[in-house]
């Protein structure tokens, strides 16, 4: 349909007649165009939208992905995966028709990031390459299997960096007890990190904790929910996976100590957060004890590692271990295997004896 001026005022507007996905006839007016050239571009592209036509620019067709996306998605997951996209992603391919963005022009980009250093002439982390290209293949395997374009070229490009590039690292329990004394100074800070280590719950989980999730006569914990600061806000979301709404029994020490914490805290109400503290309070207290212990510094999250090592440790399975954690048993054998203590000798003897069982139930027959 043409774009219309606004006699009024002088802009342009755009009037537009369209299927929707009940395929029903609907209008929609758009106004406030500068130029006709805008109004028409703006036209063409909610065309092309609508109809879900691959000549539609990968701007346009992110658009498209974001509103089927971002409400399928926790708000703080879809925020990180926004933020990739658009700092990352749309400055190179914005403009581009997304059905002629080619395997070249992947590899061409993931050339300009694996060039790129900042201010301190560091790259960009295996891990953190191996997410952006993630992103990126996400969209287009969007695109090629609700939008009927014809393949992912992201995928054939091939991907960059490495998931979990990190070296895991752990304490072991004297370390951690050192660390611990030093945390003793303040109170929020020791039992934080107390219920970090002994019960290898995620740093989310940690500060979503209120008083209710406590049954100190059952002496059980209640994971249900986690915590996230997003845009200035308080976010409580679902924990970060379904196998992570669970129970975790905890030991009569830790009973005792979370007891007398929230005996400490002054008029808490039963739905209020035990841990009114900040995920980078804790960066600076984990930088604070492990300077005045000595012990290596860690990630807060390698405490969750450092509790899986020492139930590892403790002849705990791993399937035993994934309940408490709430992952995938298979998760944590992938993860730990290194970890678990090796029973190809075991197997290697049991074998040699039913061998020789078998070779004596033969001479015994003959």
């Amino acid at each position: 349909m043409p774009v219309y001026k606004d006699k009024n005022n002088g802009s342009w507007y755009v009037m537009v007649r369209y299927e929707d996905w009940q395929g029903k006839n609907r209008q929609k007016c758009k106004r406030g165009f500068d130029t006709k050239k805008d109004a028409q571009n703006w036209e063409r592209t909610f065309l092309l939208q609508n109809q879900g036509n691959m000549d539609m620019t990968f701007q346009s067709f992110y658009e498209i992905y974001a509103n089927d996306m971002s409400s399928r998605l926790k708000k703080n997951t879809w925020e990180t995966k926004a933020h990739i996209i658009k700092t990352k992603i749309l400055p190179y391919f914005a403009e581009k028709p997304i059905s002629e963005i080619q395997s070249k022009d992947v590899l061409a980009w993931q050339n300009e990031l694996l060039r790129y250093r900042d201010s301190n002439g560091e790259p960009y982390s295996e891990t953190y390459l191996k997410t952006i290209h993630n992103q990126l293949s996400a969209i287009f395997n969007h695109a090629v299997r609700y939008y009927d374009l014809k393949s992912n070229p992201a995928a054939k490009a091939g991907s960059i960096g490495v998931k979990n590039a990190k070296e895991m690292q752990f304490w072991t329990k004297d370390e951690y007890l050192k660390f611990s004394e030093i945390m003793m100074d303040k109170p929020v800070s020791y039992y934080a990190f107390e219920m970090l280590y002994w019960c290898g719950i995620r740093l989310g989980e940690l500060l979503a904790l209120t008083p209710s999730d406590f049954d100190f006569q059952k002496k059980r914990l209640r994971i249900n929910k986690s915590y996230q600061r997003i845009k200035k806000q308080d976010v409580i979301t679902e924990p970060k996976t379904k196998k992570s709404n669970r129970i975790i029994e905890i030991p009569d020490f830790l009973c005792d100590e979370m007891q007398d914490y929230l005996n400490s805290l002054y008029e808490i109400e039963a739905d209020e957060r035990i841990f009114p503290i900040t995920k980078s309070y804790l960066h600076h207290e984990m930088d604070r004890g492990s300077k005045e212990s000595g012990v290596k510094r860690i990630r807060i999250h390698d405490l969750r590692h450092s509790h899986v090592s020492l139930l590892i440790e403790m002849g705990f399975s791993a399937v035993a271990i994934a309940d408490r954690l709430g992952h995938e048993s298979i998760e944590i054998t992938y993860r730990y295997a290194h970890l678990f203590p090796s029973k190809q000798q075991e197997m290697a003897h049991k074998l040699n004896d039913l061998r020789k069982d078998g070779d004596e139930d033969v001479s015994k027959k003959s």
